[in-house]
C-alpha cells in the first residue's frame, strides 16, 4: 500500500467520520435532483423535442453551479485543518514526500465528488427507463462533470495549501472560480484585446461544449492542465516552509 493511498484512505476516514462529507453529499444530491426535475418539467411543458439542446444542455449547466457551490467546502479543510492542529508538522517529520499528501487529499475529494456525481445519475436513469434516449450526449456531460469538478479540487486544494483558516481556504477558492466565470459573462464590455484571452482561459466556457454534448480534446487538455497547475501551485505552497524555515 503507498504512502498516497494511506493518506487517501485516511482522509476520507476524517470526511465521513464527521457530518461535512454527508451534508454536502445530501445538498449536492437534492439540488442536482431538483434541477433536473425542473428543467424536465420545463422541457416537456414547452414541447421540447432535441434533448441535447433542450434539457441536457441546461441540466450541466445547473450542475456545474452545485459544483462550483459544493466543491471549495470540500476541499476547505484538506490541508488548512491539518496546519491548524498542528498534524501537518507532524506529517512532515516522518519520511512523506510532499507529492504523497497532495496525491492522497486530492484521491479522497475526488472520491467524495466522484460518488455524489454518480447518485445523480438516478435521474437520468429513471428517465432513460422511460423513455430510452441517445446516451452520448449524457456522457459528454458527466465527463464535463468530472474533469471541471476534478479542477475545482485542485483549485481548492491550492487555497487550503496557503493558509490555516479553512474560511479563508474556501473564499479563495470561490474567488478564482467565480471569477473564471464572471470575468466573460459581459464579454460585450471587455476591451477587444482583452476579451478572446479571458474566453479561452475561462473554466466555465471551456465547459459549454461539453453540456452540448461535445467532447473537444481541446477542451479536455485545458481543463487537464488546470488541474495539473494548480496542484503544482500546491505543492510549491507546501515546499515553501523550507524558505520561511517553518521545520
Amino acid at each position: 500500500m503507498t504512502v498516497a493511498w494511506r493518506i487517501c484512505r485516511r482522509e476520507l476516514a476524517s470526511l465521513f467520520g464527521g457530518s461535512l462529507a454527508w451534508v454536502l453529499a445530501a445538498v449536492f444530491t437534492l439540488l442536482c435532483g431538483y434541477f433536473f426535475w425542473a428543467d424536465l418539467a420545463f422541457f416537456v411543458l414547452f414541447g421540447g423535442s432535441n434533448l441535447p439542446a433542450g434539457l441536457w444542455r441546461y441540466v450541466f449547466l445547473d450542475f456545474r453551479l452545485v459544483a462550483l457551490l459544493v466543491v471549495p467546502l470540500l476541499t476547505m479543510r484538506l490541508l488548512a485543518e491539518e496546519r491548524k492542529l498542528g498534524t501537518l508538522e507532524l506529517l512532515w517529520t516522518l519520511p512523506v514526500r510532499d507529492r504523497d499528501v497532495l496525491a492522497g487529499k486530492f484521491a479522497a475529494a475526488a472520491i467524495v465528488y466522484v460518488t455524489m456525481l454518480a447518485a445523480t445519475l438516478a435521474g437520468p436513469l429513471a428517465l432513460w427507463s422511460l423513455h430510452p434516449f441517445a446516451l452520448g450526449p449524457v456522457l459528454a456531460g458527466y465527463t464535463g462533470m468530472l474533469l471541471l469538478g476534478l479542477a475545482f479540487i485542485a483549485v481548492g486544494l491550492a487555497a487550503s495549501a496557503i493558509t490555516e483558516n479553512q474560511v479563508v481556504a474556501a473564499m479563495l477558492a470561490y474567488g478564482v472560480l467565480v471569477f473564471s466565470w464572471f470575468a466573460t459573462w459581459n464579454e460585450a464590455a471587455l476591451p477587444d484585446a482583452v476579451a478572446p484571452i479571458l474566453v479561452f482561459c475561462s473554466l466555465f466556457d471551456r465547459f459549454y461544449g461539453f453540456a452540448q454534448g461535445v467532447i473537444d480534446v481541446r477542451d479536455v487538455t485545458y481543463l487537464l492542465a488546470v488541474t495539473v497547475l494548480f496542484a503544482f501551485l500546491a505543492h510549491r505552497a507546501l515546499g515553501a516552509r523550507a524558505w520561511r524555515g517553518t521545520i
